[in-house]
């Protein structure tokens, strides 16, 4: 028959919707057409399936060979189609049996010798197919990430032979199964710690070391202000070794972010919280997402992880405001004339920044020379309403030299975890989600402060003119210093530490 019908999927935004790859074979003059608004990638293939079966040994037929890849309105980029096309003009000259074609979906670039390579976006396609209820074909290196998808039938190939071979029935593909690499990951998950660096080779800063404790136990972002060297950069780099362990639903979402991205995502950092730290010459769309494609940006790579924003004022402060709906609603939509796409960006924060211009505001020696006017254009740069949606916000000063010489004797990364632990268990227990995400009804229920806690904050309220927002948070806040000391309510003790951690306000 002339008509080969095989199925596949595209990638838009999160979601991996169906494409049906039509193959049909006429006679007239040789010609090779791809219709469905394919791009540059998808009308390159014609050259890459002509290659890979002449090298495989197939023959290319000298006919007229049209490929419609629907529906007709869905772009279609990358070269995950190759596959699909190769398969269609084979089943449609009758070289292969076309029999099993709509058992599976295909996806997988080819090479010019008939090998398969990687393709991305291969966990969410994965997830597609097993709501089909077809089995998926896919290249040998994406196989443990899709395998992810528990209900998945996965089956990976090294090559368009290979492949051949199984439709024919001589070489049947084996399915992939990644339980035990999977477990050993996920208790390397566990153990989250020991893969990061640790917290007990920072010295001094106790109450950065507090305060990041504090940030990883509610899911608060963070801002650490002091003179270069003092260990800011050091002590961000800790916090994901503290963060609470990763449940299967975001170890998946993350492996999902992270597999739509251009470096895509590797089993080995399966239930690993994600660590981003983008230069601040970062443009929005890299931050946030887009292009005519919509893609991810930073602070979707970073779900449910860390997001280190170094040298916070150096960020154009355009750059900086489109964190500013993303860090309350926890989503980013990217809107463009033609589609529009919605990732997940629920993130934690974590900025670092000088205290001035030269970077030695306070510092011990002596030596900074910024006017205040230079200070307060130095600041500027930063919003108010950014500034205000940042949770915690912190001195970091430079370590006496006692510290420095003395032998690094803090709390490990394993023993703060634990205490993390078991705070972040208490809010799921109360609440069903970190202290740093209750809507304001649930504050107004479970963030009631005692007489004492009730007095001391009207106070911060009328000398610092917080806003309602830095109100809620400071309460957010407190409860999470409660839950570190296993207290059931808040007491003034916990408001006085958290109205402490709102630096900028103060100034």
């Amino acid at each position: 028959m002339p008509l080969a019908v095989l199925y596949s999927r595209a990638i838009a935004g999160m979601e991996a919707p169906l494409v049906t790859v039509e193959v049909h074979i006429a006679n007239g003059l040789p010609g090779f057409t791809i219709v469905g608004l394919p791009e540059a990638e998808v009308k390159e293939s014609k050259d890459r399936v002509r290659a890979a079966l002449q090298n495989a040994h197939f023959e290319f037929p000298p006919r007229r060979i049209t490929v419609n890849l629907a529906p007709a309105d869905l772009p279609k980029e990358s070269g995950r189609f190759d596959l699909p096309i190769a398969l269609g003009i084979l089943a449609a000259t009758s070289q292969i049996p076309s029999d099993k074609l709509g058992l599976y979906e295909w996806a997988g670039e080819l090479a010019l010798t008939g090998e398969l390579r990687a393709i991305r976006g291969a966990l969410a396609m994965t997830y597609g197919a097993a709501r089909s209820g077809r089995s998926f074909v896919l290249p040998q290196q994406n196989a443990a990430e899709a395998s992810l998808v528990r209900e998945a039938a996965v089956y990976p190939a090294t090559s368009l032979l290979q492949i051949c071979a199984h439709l024919a029935g001589r070489e049947p593909l084996q399915l992939y199964s990644l339980h035990s690499e999977k477990d050993a990951g996920a208790g390397e998950g566990e153990e989250g710690a020991r893969r990061y660096p640790g917290m007990e080779e920072v010295k001094g800063q106790a109450q950065a070391k507090r305060a990041l404790e504090i940030a990883a136990a509610g899911s608060h972002s963070l801002l650490m202000i002091g003179p270069p060297g003092t260990g800011k950069s050091m002590l961000a780099a800790r916090l994901p070794g503290i963060l609470p362990a990763m449940t299967e639903e975001e170890a998946l979402e993350s492996a999902a972010m992270q597999s739509l991205g251009s470096s895509g995502f590797s089993v080995a950092n399966w239930k690993r919280r994600p660590y981003r730290s983008p230069h601040h010459t970062a443009s929005g769309v890299a931050l946030v997402g887009g292009g005519s494609n919509p893609r991810p940006g930073e602070i979707s790579l970073a779900v449910n992880g860390v997001l280190f924003l170094d040298e916070l004022p150096e960020f154009d402060r355009k750059v900086l405001e489109v964190l500013r709906e993303p860090l309350e609603s926890g989503r980013i939509t990217i809107s463009r004339a033609a589609r529009q796409a919605e990732f997940p960006a629920r993130f934690q924060l974590v900025a670092a920044m000088n205290p001035c211009l030269c970077g030695y505001l306070g510092h011990y020696s002596g030596k900074c020379r910024c006017t205040p006017d230079q200070v307060a254009r130095y600041r500027g740069k930063i919003s108010g309403p950014l500034l205000d949606r940042i949770d915690i916000q912190i001195e970091v000063p430079a370590p006496p030299q006692e510290d420095l010489m003395r032998q690094a004797q803090g709390e490990s990364s394993e023993i703060i975890q634990g205490r993390v632990q078991t705070a972040y268990q208490r809010q799921l227990e109360r609440q069903g989600r970190a202290n740093a995400y209750l809507a304001v009804k649930d504050i107004d229920k479970y963030c009631i402060p005692d007489k004492p806690g009730k007095n001391l904050l009207g106070q911060a309220i009328s000398r610092l003119n917080l806003s309602a927002r830095a109100y809620h948070r400071i309460l957010r806040v407190a409860r999470t210093i409660a839950d570190l000391a296993a207290s059931p309510g808040i007491t003034g003790s916990h408001i006085a530490e958290a109205v402490q951690y709102r630096k900028m306000d103060r100034n």
